[in-house]
């Protein structure tokens, strides 16, 4: 047990009726993390079926998936910085309770949609709640554990995302297999439920004892950039054309907004995120290599869903199962992280962890319709355990970097960037989808109508949806828009194998390599100030 007076111990020291209880407190945080981190996994198994027309399901164009996806984690970026701060000011307790029922009652409205619009709409609903949940999970684990203890709790903490991951494709097969696909988030409600209620009993109140103020122009600043600058690489993606004068004014304003953000940032006295932060190198390496991983990630997870339904035939609750090793390996290798950077240092092991995920990603270049299913299990395993290499090293780096009573802040920056990664992801890598997919399949719809024909090249659903009005006729485009998905596909993987490498390579640079023996004790704190 670490002393009072040891100099690693930021803050006074944890009550011990609160230290006694802490591993159930730990549970409890985790069970709040996978009603977060399991909405988007069961979506993501549900988002071939909400693509459907109804009353399968709403008809979801490929751009309107993306929003439904980026909605919520636009909302979730944006404001995570503020909750973090509200939870600093008001209490971490009292703000997760109410982001854990904001998001319940989002999730019961997003469960009765019945447009695409209501959809968006109601999932940016549960990105508000949400995040007001993540950045408090973070922070109340960071007051409730030693020092000392802090990685190895992290490290757990960064495990139940991959349980997360686990449970989600699974539990969202068997919904969709036996209920509507409301159902995938009508399941969040009664989790909630329990969660508020072991909440209640457990888990502890804190704050900052000198809590930063809200910054509202910071934040309004940073929504709209992030908004205007993802709507244009989508509609980019849905147009196949970049060049278009409404797709660049749209980026152009975007990158615009969200350069006054910074500009407002730097010269205010309460800055949503203090940009000073990342003049500290190896702090900024850390945060972009969450990035570069999430960016990269639910970029790919968006298109595999596709693969395995709509061009291998599998059903919602096979693909789930088909997803299964990407989670165990995050279950196997997310708490044991800490051993390998304890004997190999935080470099190597996450250069090692990006690029073994890059390699993964390259791996869908070479996947066609007959692929043997084990290369496919075999892959998802070792981008499991490629993440969860860089997953835990980076977020005890970033939680270690500030005081104990700023752990709000630091795991909204964390999670900011982290969320902020995927939504440009999903954007990104989506729109090279598409664009590719269009380019591919364009020529062989010259038997459709004018009308019909835009609409059918957006995605491999949309053409296969038109061909299966068709009859006897449509069954000629199939194949093509199997061969064009495919050709689409490889074409993605590899730019997000690129931008895996891109990472491998910033943290190959400035995070620093095995700190002597006898700073391993205090190893989070030299990893921040190695650079300074």
């Amino acid at each position: 047990m670490t002393s009072p007076a040891d100099p690693a111990v930021a803050g006074p020291r944890i009550p011990e009726a609160v230290h006694r209880r802490r591993w159930a407190i730990l549970g409890v945080l985790m069970l709040s993390l996978l009603i977060v981190v399991l909405d988007n996994s069961i979506l993501n198994v549900a988002i071939k079926t909400i693509s459907t027309p109804a009353p399968t399901g709403l008809g979801a164009t490929q751009s309107e998936l993306e929003w439904a996806i980026n909605a919520y984690t636009l909302v979730f970026a944006g404001l995570l910085f503020s909750a973090g701060l509200l939870g600093d000011r008001l209490g971490r307790k009292r703000v997760l309770l109410g982001g854990l029922a904001v998001f319940g009652i989002g999730s019961a409205l997003a469960a009765s949609s019945g447009s695409p619009e209501q959809l968006i709409a109601f999932r940016a609903l549960m990105g508000l709640g949400a995040a007001f949940v993540m950045p408090a999970t973070l922070a109340v684990l960071m007051n409730v554990f030693e020092r000392d203890e802090q990685p190895k709790a992290i490290g757990i903490w960064a495990g139940g995302v991959g349980l997360a991951i686990a449970i989600g494709p699974i539990t969202g097969g068997v919904l969709l297999d036996h209920f509507w696909w409301g159902s995938v988030f009508l399941i969040n409600v009664p989790i909630v439920v329990l969660a508020l209620a072991l909440m209640l009993w457990l888990v502890p109140d804190s704050r900052d004892p000198n809590p930063g103020r809200i910054d509202p122009v910071g934040v309004v600043l940073s929504v709209v950039g992030l908004v205007l600058l993802v709507y244009g690489i989508i509609k980019g993606g849905q147009l196949a054309d970049f060049t278009d004068p409404k797709v660049l004014s749209t980026i152009g304003a975007g990158l615009v907004v969200l350069a006054a953000f910074v500009v407002f940032e730097k010269r205010s006295d309460h800055p949503s995120i203090d940009v000073t932060y990342f003049k500290n190198k190896v702090f900024s390496a850390a945060i972009a290599a969450l990035a570069l991983v999430f960016f990269a990630l639910m970029g790919v997870t968006f298109f595999s869903v596709f693969y395995t339904q709509s061009v291998r035939g599998y059903s919602p609750l096979q693909t789930g199962l088909l997803m299964l090793p990407l989670a165990a390996a995050q279950l196997i290798f997310a708490p044991r992280a800490r051993l390998v950077v304890n004997r190999f240092g935080n470099k190597a092991t996450t250069t090692g962890g990006l690029l073994l995920l890059a390699a993964t990603l390259a791996a869908f270049a070479a996947l066609e319709s007959d692929t043997p299913v084990w290369a496919l299990e075999v892959m998802f395993f070792l981008m499991g355990a490629g993440m969860a290499h860089v997953m835990t090293p980076v977020s005890v780096v970033i939680m270690q970097a500030l005081p104990r009573e700023k752990a709000g802040s630091a795991s909204a920056l964390s999670n900011t960037f982290r969320q902020v990664g995927g939504a440009l992801g999903i954007a990104v890598l989506g729109s090279v989808l598409s664009t590719a997919y269009r380019n591919g399949i364009e020529d062989k719809l010259g038997v459709l109508p004018a009308g019909a024909r835009h609409t059918a090249g957006e995605s491999i659903e949309a053409t296969l949806g038109v061909a299966e009005k068709l009859g006897p006729q449509g069954k000629a485009l199939i194949a093509p828009a199997h061969d064009a998905f495919l050709h689409a596909m490889h074409i993605t993987a590899l730019w997000g194998a690129g931008v895996a490498v891109v990472g491998a390579i910033v943290v190959a640079v400035f995070l620093p390599g095995k700190p002597p023996a006898d700073e391993k004790d205090e190893q989070g704190r030299e990893l921040v100030t190695a650079a300074e």
